[in-house]
């Protein structure tokens, strides 16, 4: 997600303000407390748990990650980084060492991308999205991440971007600068490289997941420190549910649409639409435990909202299984999908925005 899209929650404040009747002057003042008993009643608890579930799964699915990515370094190192000897003793050792990286990036995405709604969301927990899973490289000033790392050779990597990237641009193959040097990725043997066979530098892979799984547990030390207030799980919602245009212009440019000749190096493991559903799942999780408070001050506008939020998120799972199932989307398809799904996202964030303000909950911006 990128961080100019908290931008949104000022502007839908604005817009839940003026929504107020020039009829009724005192409506704020007297609703005042019975809006505030109203907002106590969210069972903010209930969404702590599904963040820390999720966090706890992201630092043992990371902790795998780094250690299957020391055992490829290991057969790396054993005969000193020469990939090409490497290849002609181990070959059958090298394929399975890979596509075991590769299988545990595609069990940690999940753990990250259904509590994202949350850590995104939440300005309190934001950096960490942008750490691993949403910020860029050094050359995007604004949205690349705050860290570098040095290999074990003494090599730096300098604001490289965000570690599901690294991760899955060097197990899979698509980022050249991640790649092993002096040997082609031949895994299998058949005299070619055909995606998703990759040879990934296991210096850089190793120093790569052994700050992932740092990052991870320094996220689950600070969800383990936060105490959720109303605000936190209404801006969560206001912020991440309006992203579906960007998730869908990743998937159109990604393998998934444009197939070989797609210019995205990421999402190549995972269809955006299974994250874009998994986001979902989780705004639906935290709006639903969001709706007894809402009740007490819009009971009409809870139940449509919540139905509103289930439906988008019905259109995500629906366009996944599609996909799952063999149909492949072309280009227009996404484009008028994602219009299609930001338009309901937009009307749903603010809907939740001027829920927040019956609540009187200022959101932070």
């Amino acid at each position: 997600m990128s961080r100019s899209i908290l931008a949104v929650v000022a502007c839908l404040a604005v817009f839940a303000s003026a929504c107020g009747s020039d009829d009724e002057p005192n409506a704020s003042t007297e609703s005042t407390p019975s809006a505030t008993q109203s907002a106590q009643t969210a069972d903010l608890d209930a969404i702590k748990t599904y963040l820390l579930d999720h966090t706890q799964r992201l630092v043992t699915s990371t902790e795998q990650l780094q250690a299957d990515a020391q055992a490829y370094y290991d057969l790396a190192k054993a005969e000193d980084f020469d990939y090409g000897k490497l290849l002609d003793g181990k070959r059958e050792d090298v394929q399975a060492a890979v596509k075991k990286i590769q299988d545990d990036h595609i069990e940690a995405n999940p753990a990250y991308e259904e509590m994202e709604g949350v850590v995104a969301g939440v300005p309190e927990l934001a950096d960490y999205d942008v750490i691993i899973d949403a910020g860029s490289d050094g050359s995007d000033p604004e949205s690349a991440v705050p860290f570098s790392f040095k290999t074990e050779d003494g090599r730096e990597f300098k604001q490289p971007g965000n570690f599901f990237a690294l991760v899955e641009t060097s197990a899979f193959g698509t980022e050249p600068k991640f790649q092993a040097k002096g040997a082609e990725a031949d895994l299998d043997g058949d005299g070619k490289v055909a995606f998703p066979e990759a040879l990934p530098d296991a210096q850089f892979l190793q120093a790569a997941t052994t700050e992932f799984v740092k990052y991870a547990k320094e996220l689950d030390e600070a969800a383990k420190a936060w105490q959720p207030k109303p605000e936190d799980a209404f801006t969560a919602v206001v912020v991440m549910t309006p992203t579906m245009s960007e998730y869908f212009d990743a998937w159109k440019n990604s393998r998934f649409i444009a197939g070989s000749k797609a210019e995205e190096k990421g999402f190549v493991a995972t269809s955006r639409l299974s994250d874009i559903r998994d986001i979902l799942g989780g705004i639906v999780l935290i709006y639903d435990n969001l709706k007894p408070s809402i009740e007490g001050v819009d009971a009409e506008g809870s139940a449509q909202t919540a139905q509103q939020l289930e439906e988008l998120h019905a259109f995500a799972e629906r366009l996944l299984t599609e996909e799952e199932g063999g149909k492949t989307f072309t280009a227009e398809e996404a484009d008028t999908l994602g219009s299609e799904a930001q338009r309901r996202a937009e009307a749903i964030a603010g809907q939740v925005s001027q829920q927040a303000g019956k609540l009187n909950l200022q959101l932070e911006s």
